[in-house]
C-alpha cells in the first residue's frame, strides 16, 4: 500500500489543448510576429500542449530577444475561462494515500488553473516548479516531500503523462509509477502500469 501519490497536474488532471487556444493566442501572435521563417507554429503549438515552455524554446532554438519577450509575457498570465478536471478525476479521492500536486510551469498562472478547477483542497501539498523563480526540478521536490514526512521509495508513487518529466524524475529516485495516457499519445512506456482512466487507479491500489 502507497503512503503517498503523487499527481502531475498539465495532462494528468486536465486536458492542456481544451485551454489552449484561449491561453496561448498571444504567444503565438508574438512568435508568428518574430518574423523568422523557421519558427514552426503548427508544431510549436502542439508542443506547448506537452512540455513546460524552456523544453518547447529550446526544441524549437527562439533567439534570445523572443525567449526573453515570451517568458515575459507568459509568467503574467492567468487564466480566467471555464476549465475543468478530466470526468475521472474524482476517483482520485477514492485511493487512501496522501496526495501531492506538483507541476512545472509558471506560477501564477498554474496557481489560476488550480484555483479555476476548485481542486486546491484536494491536496496535502501543492508545488509549482517555476524556473524563474527557482532551479529546483520535480525530482528535488520529489526528494524533498519523502525526507519532510519520512517516506521510503516504496511509499510513494508518481501519476503522471510525461516520460521525461515527472516519470523520469520518479525513476531517479527509485518510485513506482504509473503512466496516465488519456488518448493514447504514447505507445510504449517504462512505468509499472499504464492507465487512461483514475477509476483503473482505483482497482490497482
Amino acid at each position: 500500500m502507497k503512503k503517498a501519490i503523487i499527481y502531475d497536474l498539465d495532462n494528468t488532471i486536465y486536458a492542456v489543448s481544451s485551454i489552449l487556444d484561449e491561453l496561448f493566442k498571444p504567444l503565438l501572435k508574438l512568435i508568428k510576429d518574430s518574423g523568422d521563417p523557421d519558427y514552426n507554429i503548427d508544431q510549436i503549438k502542439l508542443d506547448i500542449m506537452s512540455k513546460p515552455f524552456q523544453v518547447v524554446a529550446a526544441l524549437h532554438n527562439f533567439d534570445e530577444k523572443l525567449n526573453a519577450a515570451s517568458i515575459d509575457m507568459i509568467k503574467n498570465l492567468t487564466f480566467e475561462g471555464e476549465i475543468k478536471p478530466f470526468e475521472d478525476y474524482h476517483h482520485i479521492k477514492k485511493v487512501p494515500a496522501e496526495r501531492f500536486l506538483v507541476t512545472t510551469g509558471f506560477k501564477k498562472l498554474q496557481y489560476s488553473k488550480i484555483r479555476g478547477m476548485e481542486i486546491e483542497n484536494d491536496f496535502k501539498e501543492i508545488h509549482i516548479v517555476d524556473f524563474t523563480v527557482s532551479p529546483k526540478t520535480k525530482k528535488d521536490v520529489f526528494a524533498d516531500i519523502m525526507k519532510r514526512y519520512n517516506y521510503e521509495a516504496e511509499d510513494v508513487l508518481v501519476v503522471g503523462d510525461d516520460p521525461e518529466s515527472e516519470i523520469k524524475a520518479a525513476h531517479q529516485l527509485g518510485i513506482d509509477t504509473i503512466h496516465y495516457d488519456k488518448n493514447g499519445r504514447h505507445a510504449t512506456h517504462t512505468s509499472k502500469h499504464k492507465i487512461s482512466d483514475f477509476s483503473e487507479l482505483v482497482a490497482l491500489y
